[in-house]
């Protein structure tokens, strides 16, 4: 099956992850650099479609906040809380803490 075809048939629920970093010049391009890694990318879409995610960062490049298509929730919360196993030394390393919010559409 291909990326697309999992996306049009997967059931997906939007989420928001405001990531606060640890202190250090290192720590933003440390994150972001294994979050677009071969092994973040995979890890991820296990439970996300990470070519639909779209992230923003803060000025300072201490925090970055991500609109997160998921299709695995408790995978989702397992990867932000610091629990996965392959996230586990970059999040002890760079992040201070994380918030997550479900998100739903506000019909105009």
């Amino acid at each position: 099956m291909t990326e697309w075809e999992y996306v049009m048939n997967s059931t997906e629920i939007e989420m928001l992850a405001l990531v606060k970093l640890k202190e250090g010049d290192d720590k933003f391009p440390k994150f972001m650099g294994w979050m677009q890694s071969d092994e973040g990318m995979a890890e991820r879409s296990k439970f996300a479609i990470p070519s639909k995610t779209i992230g923003t960062v803060t000025p300072d490049k201490n925090a970055v906040m991500f609109k997160v298509f998921v299709t695995d929730k408790d995978g989702m919360m397992n990867f932000v809380s610091g629990k996965n196993v392959a996230i586990k030394p970059i999040y002890d390393e760079c992040i201070e803490s994380v918030q997550l919010w479900d998100l739903s559409e506000v019909k105009l």
